[in-house]
């Protein structure tokens, strides 16, 4: 027996074909591991590329005679910085208490030698009590960053891993006055925050999307390279524009000698960019757009942004390649003493069923940091799953606060 298939014309054929091709963009776009995440940033003062080379009787005496003088290279340094002058100088035993923690940034280890370069933080508090000067910084309201690349003509985001979104992730932005919100750049960061969203200028569109990474306003660095030729020099051009408007603030140029150098490049224009942004906002020039705060009336062409961002999110695929269903943002707040206990408090949020993502969008060690939690359900079904998870759960509307039973930590 024949089956008779049914005709499909011509238009049907289009409309599949523009389904199955939608599908394939959105799922290629979301898959795989593009995604960098930032450094922890404490506000702790950094000293960077302390150069020890020293002997030792064994390799790990060696190394822990290089960083004893590391921190006393690096004391010298945060005092000259700071006060200038010598300085006071302190025995390794005061240093061991106003040292926070040691970064390798190069290192050799042979049987009686230790060479490296390395960056010493230093506890704030601490440290800035035996410096003379402020233990606090005065900061920015917190501001999403959109680190846009162009390169060879194409710009990019979040798509695929860039050298231009490492430096941003490796920055250490507790010293400056800019509070940056850094996306990880994995999962629907890649269709949400890409170049062509820099050029919008619908409010409504850009007050969901700055809710749902719990910010205030958006900065954008923009970077394009030149490249002379294939493994060659590479000229680096760079500006620092921010708001919905996408307003300049500034742009400089870099250059280097080659592929290998590309990373320092990227990490010096960083520094420079958060310059900008800094001197930006002491100026009164970089300042939340009341626009973005302040309910207004709505045109037509803003209602068309926010439906266009609901389908996208609606036309997320799951696991199973299914639709996924809209999630709501919930803000979370928690107890940060250590930082284990951020990634200990994440793990317990991400571990409770219906949540989708769990991001620490402002970290405050020793005290309370907040959390951006996407939830499929109400905010009394996220009350009681956190409930279920141990947690004690107080709060209402879109902001709740977490606490471990039995005490007043974080989760663990």
């Amino acid at each position: 027996m024949t089956l008779a298939l049914p005709k499909l014309r011509p238009i049907h054929l289009l409309a599949a074909l523009a389904f199955l091709a939608f599908g394939a963009v959105l799922v290629a776009q979301i898959e795989g591991e593009r995604g960098v995440q930032p450094i922890a940033s404490s506000g702790d003062f950094e000293v960077t590329d302390i150069k020890v080379d020293i002997y030792g009787p064994d390799a790990n005496m060696a190394r822990q005679s290089g960083w004893k003088l590391a921190q006393r290279l690096a004391w010298h340094q945060l005092w000259k910085r700071t006060n200038g002058g010598e300085g006071q100088k302190f025995s390794d035993s005061v240093l061991d208490g106003l040292v926070s923690g040691i970064e390798v940034q190069q290192e050799q280890i042979g049987p009686n030698r230790y060479i490296a370069t390395l960056a010493v933080l230093f506890d704030r508090a601490r440290a800035g009590q035996a410096l003379g000067v402020s233990a606090h910084v005065m900061r920015s309201p917190p501001l999403l960053i959109i680190p846009v690349l162009s390169d060879g003509g194409i710009s990019t985001v979040f798509e695929t891993t860039t050298e231009w979104q490492k430096a941003w992730a490796v920055f250490r932005a507790g010293e400056s006055a800019i509070d940056y919100v850094r996306p990880t750049g994995d999962g629907p960061d890649s269709l949400l925050l890409n170049a062509n969203q820099i050029g919008r200028h619908g409010r409504s569109w850009w007050r969901v999307l700055l809710d749902q990474y719990g910010a205030a306003d958006v900065v954008m660095p923009l970077a394009r390279l030149e490249r002379s030729w294939p493994g060659g020099p590479i000229a680096g051009h760079f500006a620092a524009r921010y708001g919905p408007d996408n307003r300049l603030i500034g742009t400089f140029d870099l250059r280097a000698t080659g592929p290998d150098q590309l990373p320092a490049m990227m990490k010096q224009a960083v520094a420079k960019m958060d310059q900008l942004y800094t001197q930006a906002l002491n100026i009164g020039l970089l300042r939340p757009d009341p626009s973005l705060i302040i309910e207004a009336p709505v045109d037509a062409v803003e209602l068309a942004n926010v439906s266009e961002l609901e389908s996208v999110m609606r036309a997320l695929p799951t696991d199973g390649g299914a639709v996924a269903p809209a999630a709501g943002s919930v803000s979370v707040q928690f107890d940060t003493p250590t930082v284990d206990s951020v990634s200990a408090t994440e793990r317990a949020v991400r571990a409770v069923p219906g949540v989708k993502s769990a991001v620490t969008t402002s970290l405050a060690l020793g005290g309370t940091s907040v959390m951006q939690v996407s939830f499929e359900g109400s905010i009394d079904q996220l009350r009681a799953a956190l409930e279920g998870r141990g947690l004690s759960v107080s709060g209402s509307g879109s902001t709740l606060r977490i606490v471990r039973r039995g005490g007043g930590g974080a989760a663990q």
